[in-house]
């Protein structure tokens, strides 16, 4: 398939820009939260999160709270791909699904591994996910060689291993139910999809049942922010143009959240005293899991699939496209930072767990970012020189 016969909407950039600008964002913020966090002003810094509003401390209120408005942007998004992107051709939408099943799979296998029937074994969620703002902004550091139907795999692929992510949560990292609150939070999301059958186009009544369906989401024992992915297939798609419904809420939202709400999340997640026997830290169970997941797992996972399901001609490579930029792809998936984060909160209450995972997070996205980077631009630099040797 030619690049120019790719579903490439004014959407798609925006998101893409965004996210890319938004992930330089997101690496400020980590570096200087670490600064801080790990300087004589410890103390003041981290008194900032532990602050209660509403009975509860504001690193609450930004993680089950405006990550919400997150999962809405990541639902809108891939609401878009199903509709009119890479994911509305069946054949085409197989190799990025595919392919996140292997991102997923392989990782959380891996950490089982090592730490299956211990104590963190829950942990086997965290090296699943991939971040979509990092993963872009390190892409986009390759500039223009960068082949779209390669941006629109990498979004893709992110976007559905988000989602997996998502159902993860709602399957394993609930506790307990409370089947009322749950129904309640069911009806608010019928009710809005009736509306939407009824052609009502105003964002109002969407955003108002959205705030009631995320309450009773709160309180229903499964993590809230999976009202916003709910919400988001609930908002009216119609045809996707620039006046659709969810096009005008996905545009409204694409820099409040690269540039608020995703900042704001690092800072708060990120408050980590890196004591002076980190590295023995690294050489646990659980954090050679996550490193090994991220590192290796995510690119041999994405790669794998890939590859099985094109020889199986379950899907198809995009013509402009090798295997080898496949690879630099799954490389990159091995960023996880946001969602792993994320699900380390969700997987263990014990600080000590949390902040070892957190570090080996933070170096396995590194590491991630950096070998993805190396290995695409060593791909592009030979496509570059004369073409005088086939890349598949």
């Amino acid at each position: 398939m030619a690049v120019q016969d790719l579903k490439i909407t004014k959407l798609f950039n925006d998101f893409f820009h965004s996210e890319r600008a938004g992930g330089m964002v997101l690496m400020g913020c980590t570096v200087f939260s670490l600064l801080l966090t790990n300087s004589f002003l410890h103390e003041s810094y981290v008194h900032i999160w532990e602050y209660t509003i509403g009975g509860q401390p504001v690193e609450y209120w930004v993680n089950d709270g405006l990550m919400t408005i997150f999962f809405l942007l990541v639902g809108l998004e891939l609401e878009r791909e199903v509709y009119i992107g890479e994911l509305s051709n069946v054949k085409l939408a197989l190799l990025p699904v595919i392919a996140a099943l292997g991102g997923m799979l392989v990782p959380a296998g891996l950490h089982y591994l090592l730490n299956g029937g211990t104590v963190t074994q829950g942990g086997a969620g965290i090296p699943m996910a991939t971040d979509i703002a990092f993963a872009l902004a390190a892409l986009s550091l390759l500039g223009n060689r960068v082949p779209a139907s390669l941006k629109v795999f990498l979004t893709a692929l992110a976007v559905i291993d988000d989602l997996g992510a998502i159902l993860v949560i709602a399957f394993f990292y609930t506790d307990a139910l409370a089947w009322t609150n749950l129904l309640v939070a069911l009806s608010v999301f019928g009710a809005l999809l009736i509306l939407n059958r009824l052609k009502v186009r105003n964002l109002i009544p969407y955003l108002a049942g959205g705030v009631v369906m995320w309450y009773f989401m709160l309180h229903s024992g499964i993590h809230a922010t999976i009202s916003g992915v709910l919400l988001a297939f609930a908002i009216p798609f119609g045809n996707g143009d620039e006046k659709s419904t969810s096009y005008i809420l996905q545009q409204r939202l694409h820099r409040p959240v690269a540039f608020m709400i995703l900042p704001l999340f690092a800072l708060a997640n990120t408050c980590v005293v890196i004591p002076n026997d980190w590295f023995q830290g690294l050489l646990t169970s659980n954090s050679m899991g996550i490193l090994l997941g991220l590192v290796v797992g995510k690119p041999i996972g994405i790669f794998l699939f890939s590859f099985l399901a094109a020889q199986l001609k379950l899907s198809a490579l995009p013509g402009d496209l090798n295997w080898k930029h496949i690879f630099g792809v799954g490389i990159l998936g091995g960023i996880g930072f946001t969602m792993s984060i994320f699900v380390t909160l969700l997987a263990f209450n014990d600080p000590a767990f949390i902040d070892t995972s957190k570090i080996a997070i933070m170096i396995a996205s590194v590491m991630a970012g950096l070998g993805g980077y190396l290995w695409l631009n060593v791909c592009f630099s030979r496509a570059v020189v004369g073409n005088t040797e086939p890349l598949k």
